[in-house]
């Protein structure tokens, strides 16, 4: 029998709000009907994220990010803006339709082994993809839990969601490709193009990139997300159950993260009735800029899911806009502290296992910088396109 593994930080995390959502409904403090409504809500969000983080898990164990990245550095031709511009590109495209958490997850890995493999530096390359997994996750519903919860509120599809939220995105991405290459990338000479990477099973590569492709064909077409993701996991499942099924484990369901969130909504539902609420209406009032100003301080302090949850129920209703300002600010804010998000406190997971040392100060510094000059800019074009004033 294999030794038991000593729990992660997250795994006590999710586990003590889990119990304290527990104690909270079995003392009266949440009650019942209130903390079955907490989980209806949640539902849809479970299922999501049970799928999409199955179908990114087996797209890894398929090669599908090894061979995208390195065939990235290998186009590049050893050119480091040239680097530059497909990494942020790579980055974005995975958080956008495969969530930030992958980005976070299996993509930060990736991008540190191709830097190893070519020389080029590796905290670059690691800072690209913890940036643009927040950076990048306005776009659409799939990118984020916090825009699942917003677009089932306001009720905009994903197209329709996208549409509102494109340029906004697109100011983040800019400004933020701008701080990134200014703080972590200029300097840097050359770098030797890594070899090609060869799917072990050319086979199941081409499936799962099939599959994610029509993943996020269907996300487009507005396809209910659970049941895009549930569609897309239980493809590629069925692939290595023909192809590789001593992959197929029980680790790749995400219980600690669907735990989180359980104890999340039942830890917030039991938060609103104290008066934090009260407080925070006085905060957001009813302007767009006050709203993302206090999501993205919220989001850094206590981390942005539950900042969007909590500053969500202060957000009058009829209010779209504010709450797309909500998203600005717990979305692209979460970039100073390491617990803002969790796809951040995945990523110095990772890049701490990858061997790749990240000096905090210069991490605080540099984040809050581009946090606030993303926000600024990213309000900024909502405004402009029909955001409300305040």
């Amino acid at each position: 029998m294999p030794p038991l593994r000593r729990p992660a930080a997250l795994d006590l995390l999710a586990g003590a709000l889990l119990l304290a959502g527990v104690l909270l409904v079995a003392t009266g403090a949440l009650p019942s009907a209130d903390a079955e409504a907490m989980l209806d809500r949640a539902l849809p969000l479970l299922v999501f994220l049970a799928g999409v983080v199955v179908l990114a898990e087996l797209l890894a164990a398929a090669e599908v990010f090894d061979v995208v990245a390195t065939r990235m550095a290998i186009a590049a031709g050893g050119s480091y803006p040239r680097l530059f511009g497909l990494c942020v590109l790579l980055a974005s495209v995975t958080t956008a339709f495969l969530n930030l958490d992958t980005t976070a997850v299996l993509l930060t890995p990736v991008m540190v082994a191709v830097a190893g493999r070519s020389g080029a530096g590796k905290l670059p390359l690691a800072m690209t993809t913890v940036w643009f997994a927040n950076l990048a996750s306005l776009l659409l519903p799939v990118s984020n839990l916090t825009n699942l919860l917003a677009a089932d509120r306001i009720g905009l599809p994903a197209r329709a969601f996208a549409s509102r939220m494109w340029l906004p995105q697109l100011a983040a991405i800019a400004v933020g490709a701008a701080c990134l290459w200014f703080f972590h990338w200029r300097g840097q000479d050359r770098y030797h193009p890594p070899e090609p990477v060869r799917p072990g099973d050319r086979v199941l590569f081409g499936l799962a990139a099939v599959d994610a492709a029509a993943f996020a064909a269907a996300v487009v077409a507005g396809v209910p997300l659970p049941a895009a993701a549930v569609a897309a996991a239980v493809v590629i499942v069925v692939a290595y159950a023909v192809r590789r099924r001593d992959r197929l484990t029980v680790r790749l369901v995400p219980l600690r993260l669907l735990v989180l969130v359980i104890g999340l909504f039942l830890v917030l539902g039991a938060a609103d009735r104290t008066g934090f609420g009260d407080f925070l209406r006085s905060l957001v009032g009813d302007g767009i800029w006050r709203t993302a100003g206090t999501g993205a301080v919220l989001a850094n302090l206590v981390n942005n899911l539950p900042a969007y949850v909590a500053v969500e129920a202060a957000v009058p209703a009829g209010h779209a806009d504010q709450l797309l300002a909500l998203l600005i600010g717990v979305n692209v804010g979460p970039l100073v502290l390491p617990w803002g998000s969790l796809a951040t406190v995945i990523w110095f997971e990772r890049v701490r296992a990858a061997g790749v040392t990240v000096d905090l100060r210069r991490f605080v510094l540099t984040g809050l910088a581009t946090a606030l000059l993303t926000i600024a800019a990213a309000v900024s074009v909502l405004a402009l396109t029909g955001g409300q004033g305040g």
